[in-house]
């Protein structure tokens, strides 16, 4: 793969899975009704997609280090569409869980090469348009998800639509490209108990960020429905959310003074939770949720820049250690969240979020945040915001 060629299949494959991801509230909505299962219960499918990210981070080192970008691209690409085609036709609870697990193995996949493959002095240009065709794909699919189901046959028949671009990505034959860069991210060499404090600290700040994210892609659609909206509606207004995912990554991040761009997104973020949670009109939730996404929408591309950006690993190591860092972030919280709306209601039990930004807050409020954020590279922030899911990350 080269020059433009790249782009075009980094960005098929981030889009295909962001569209995916972003369904993924809704289709647990659907799931739930088609199924006759607890909202709570198949929570699990996010908790799958943990799963698949955390193995990623374990085993996907030593992937790129035997098989080439290429082979690892298609193999993700292949075992994503595999799991939308589970999830869109499961006819029981365990197919719809090993679909979740296929995306979620096959999408991390995917996230830990992009960054590899789209580098170079290029890369930033490229990688912006990326992130923006990915965060458009995002907000269709509540969107498909709610008027397919509103026709009559499932919702979750709009899946489909990711799976002839992953198996075209899958198949189409192109040079491999064996090269990867491994120099570290900063010139110098930090002590090795200072890299690890670093690296702990970008790890925690990571979980925060795509534990707030995750609570809102995962519950987003049954908060809807909580409101009395029936499920092709919420379905559509569940769209809310990833579109201020979209206009906060357009805006990109906020820097005011000295403080982390965390600050101003997070504040804005609580705002929306607070009015996702103490009002039960939908329009008050809808409004919630966009503010919500928009505050949001920084928090895990600001997060993980830094956390890359740490002094002394390798940059593919660091990339894991993301991954890891977002799987366990999925498995915790919309888990948590769904425990809390079991005990009390989900209304209440959304103000889990507001905790998480202000533990996220408190770790980024230090002005050397901002510093840690620039490049040591020139195109190192840029190329580690495709790694966002719901683009996503995507997100």
């Amino acid at each position: 793969m080269t020059g433009r060629a790249d782009g075009i299949r980094i960005g098929v494959g981030l889009s295909s899975m962001g569209y995916l991801l972003a369904g993924l509230g809704a289709c647990v909505a659907v799931l739930a009704r088609d199924l006759d299962e607890s909202t709570g219960r198949l929570a699990l499918l996010s908790s799958a997609f943990a799963v698949g990210l955390v193995v990623v981070a374990v085993v996907g080192p030593m992937l790129l280090r035997s098989w080439a970008l290429t082979t690892v691209l298609r193999i993700g690409s292949l075992v994503c569409a595999v799991g939308a085609v589970l999830l869109a036709l499961a006819p029981a609870y365990g197919v719809a869980v090993a679909g979740g697990l296929c995306v979620g193995l096959g999408g991390a996949l995917l996230v830990l090469v992009a960054p590899l493959v789209l580098h170079g002095p290029t890369a930033a240009a490229r990688l912006s348009r990326v992130n923006a065709v990915a965060s458009a794909t995002g907000i269709l699919a509540p969107i498909a998800i709610g008027a397919v189901d509103s026709l009559g046959p499932t919702g979750r028949l709009a899946l489909l639509a990711a799976v002839p671009p992953l198996v075209g990505l899958a198949v189409l034959k192109v040079k491999p490209v064996d090269g990867q860069p491994d120099e570290p991210l900063s010139g110098g060499v930090a002590s090795t108990r200072t890299a690890a404090v670093a690296v702990a600290l970008g790890w925690l700040r990571v979980v925060l960020a795509v534990g707030v994210e995750f609570c809102f892609v995962v519950w987003a659609v049954a908060r809807l429905l909580a409101t009395g909206l029936p499920m092709a509606t919420s379905a559509l207004l569940g769209s809310a959310f990833p579109i201020g995912m979209a206009v906060g990554r357009a805006v990109g991040p906020i820097h005011w003074r000295t403080w982390s761009p965390v600050v101003p997104g997070g504040l804005l973020a609580i705002i929306g939770t607070l009015l996702v949670s103490l009002f039960d009109s939908p329009a008050a939730v809808t409004i919630g949720l966009v503010i919500a996404g928009t505050g949001v929408a920084p928090l895990y591309p600001v997060t993980l820049a830094a956390l890359v950006a740490t002094p002394g690993p390798n940059p593919t190591r660091l990339a894991a250690i993301g991954a890891l860092a977002s799987g366990t972030a999925i498995l915790v919280t919309p888990a948590a969240l769904a425990s809390l709306a079991r005990l009390a209601d989900l209304r209440t039990a959304y103000l889990i979020a507001i905790p998480l930004i202000l533990a996220l807050i408190a770790l980024s409020r230090r002005p050397d945040r901002r510093e840690a954020l620039q490049p040591a590279h020139g195109d190192t922030l840029h190329r580690v915001d495709c790694l966002t899911p719901r683009a996503q990350q995507s997100d």
